[in-house]
């Protein structure tokens, strides 16, 4: 389903203040426009609350552009961006006068918040049908709990807001623990409301198995193993969900919300009819990674895969021998749904590789682009955008089972997604330590969910990022890491003007 997006003053009126000496003469009230006071009375009202809360996952700082810039500072990419302050966030050269991804991402996100506060708070009093109600209730408790989920990884101690606020409203920063424990309560609360499924008009909205996934998620990072591989054990358990036959299916804006995709942010591609980052109907309906993480010409080229990752497609695993060769490593097919590289023969935005003049000692990345429709790309993309996807799910339930010492019910998994018909690897078979296992899932989960935002939160699970033995590790695969300094890299700094506006919220260590 493509949302439609809901006028911010719609949601935002009873947060207009005015002030002055003359009070009755500026404090007017437009009795066309709509208020807190008279806006929610109605279901259609309850449901149009709940779009806006949609539509704040596609603001310009959430999945429309900046989630992609802080998710890519992980191992898998890089920046030459000439834009310095954008190279320099992927370095972990972020000044305190806070780069305006992070400044822009914390303002979006509680924007989002907000609008999903509105929603728990008010629709309870209107007079609907009950399950109906509860329905969209839990439907923005996902939503929020999908903000905090984001929010909490990328910067910490963030104020944990759950009522509708007013502009006098001040909340104390809550620790990382109390925020993930009210993800939890969310999304523990949202699931026995939620339904499977949705008619295909209002496909796209938050459903059980997309709650179960981001809850199981959350017990992932904090090594909750058994309470995720629960979870994950009723998800696969429905049999609701499978993966696609194409892999390149889960990137283009064909075949979306398709048996593979548990939570998609939905764009529509619509022309940008004004300035981006605006909050209003039509600022983001479609977003525009894929202008900055292609190759030069038809896009900025800001973000680039490492070579590693493209190394890593080599499956060492399995070789192929053909009569009077030697043993070659098999090359995984995903390797050039994912990356652009000399040796991949695709034609991109008409062209191939040698055809643009690219640097053959460079890479690009391939995925969420237009480049099979377009000539080039520019800032209305309408390719949804996957959260989370049942290959990841496969593989987070293997990652759990293997710490769980369960290795031999992890494999199945594992080879499920190395079977995907357009992907057809070789089966891996025998028996694997703990440890064997736990390194091949890393490389499975590096190559199938490569440039999708992902990696990021599994080196945080994995603690690489906690001791510097880890960050040595990532310093061999991203010389970016060089700059990280332990106990302050790992987060981002809070946005000053916040902490200006409320001396109780305090910065991130070391900025």
């Amino acid at each position: 389903m493509k949302f439609p997006k809901i006028p911010a003053l719609l949601l935002a009126a009873s947060l207009v203040l005015a002030t002055g000496c003359e009070k009755d003469l500026l404090d007017k009230t437009n009795p066309n426009a709509p208020s807190t006071a008279t806006f929610w009375k109605t279901a259609d009202d309850a449901n149009k609350g709940v779009l806006a809360c949609y539509s704040g996952l596609q603001q310009f700082a959430c999945y429309y552009r900046s989630w992609h810039f802080m998710a890519h500072r992980s191992d898998e990419s890089y920046s030459q961006s000439p834009f310095v302050e954008l190279a320099n966030f992927t370095r972990f050269v972020t000044p305190d006068n806070n780069f305006f991804i992070s400044s822009f991402a914390w303002n979006d996100y509680y924007r989002t918040i907000f609008r999903t506060n509105q929603v728990i708070t008010r629709v309870p009093a209107i007079e609907m049908e009950a399950g109906l109600k509860q329905r969209l209730i839990a439907e923005a408790k996902f939503v929020r709990a999908l903000s905090y989920f984001d929010l909490v990884y990328f910067f910490g101690r963030v104020p944990l807001i759950l009522v509708e606020p007013t502009v006098t409203t001040r909340v104390p920063q809550a620790t990382a623990a109390e925020t993930e424990a009210q993800i939890i309560k969310d999304l523990t609360e949202a699931i026995p409301d939620l339904p499977a499924t949705y008619p295909d008009p209002e496909r796209g909205r938050a459903t059980k198995g997309a709650a179960q996934a981001l809850l199981a998620k959350v017990y992932m990072q904090q090594k909750r193993w058994a309470d995720a591989s629960a979870l994950f054990s009723t998800i696969i358990g429905t049999n609701q969900y499978d993966l696609v036959d194409n892999y390149l299916d889960n990137f283009t804006d064909t075949n979306e919300n398709n048996k593979e995709s548990l939570f998609e942010v939905q764009f529509t591609g619509a022309v940008l009819e004004v300035g981006q980052g605006q909050d209003n109907s039509a600022s983001s309906e479609s977003h525009d990674r894929p202008n900055f993480f292609g190759p030069p010409g038809p896009t900025f080229a800001d973000v680039q895969p490492r070579r590693w990752l493209l190394d890593e497609y080599r499956d060492s695993t399995v070789t192929l021998l053909a009569p009077g060769s030697t043993r070659k490593h098999l090359i995984d097919p995903r390797r050039d749904i994912c990356i652009i590289h000399a040796g991949n023969p695709g034609v991109f935005y008409g062209k191939t590789f040698s055809g643009w003049g690219w640097n053959p000692n460079q890479q690009y990345w391939r995925k969420y682009l237009n480049d099979r429709t377009r000539t080039d790309e520019n800032f209305s993309s309408g390719i949804n955008h996957r959260v989370i996807r049942y290959a990841d799910v496969l593989l987070m339930q293997a990652e759990a089972l293997t710490e769980l010492n369960q290795t031999s019910a992890a494999l199945p998994l594992i080879n499920r997604v190395r079977q995907r018909p357009s992907v057809n690897l070789a089966p891996l078979t025998g028996s694997f330590s703990q440890s064997a296992l736990r390194l091949l899932i890393r490389s499975e989960r590096a190559k199938e969910l490569a440039g999708e935002g992902t990696r990021w939160f599994d080196i945080l699970r994995w603690g690489l990022m906690d001791n510097q033995a880890g960050i040595d590790e990532l310093r061999g695969r991203d010389p970016d890491f060089a700059n990280f300094r332990l106990g302050i890299s790992k987060l981002l700094p809070i946005p000053q003007r916040d902490i200006d506006i409320d001396p109780g919220v305090t910065q991130n260590p070391g900025y």
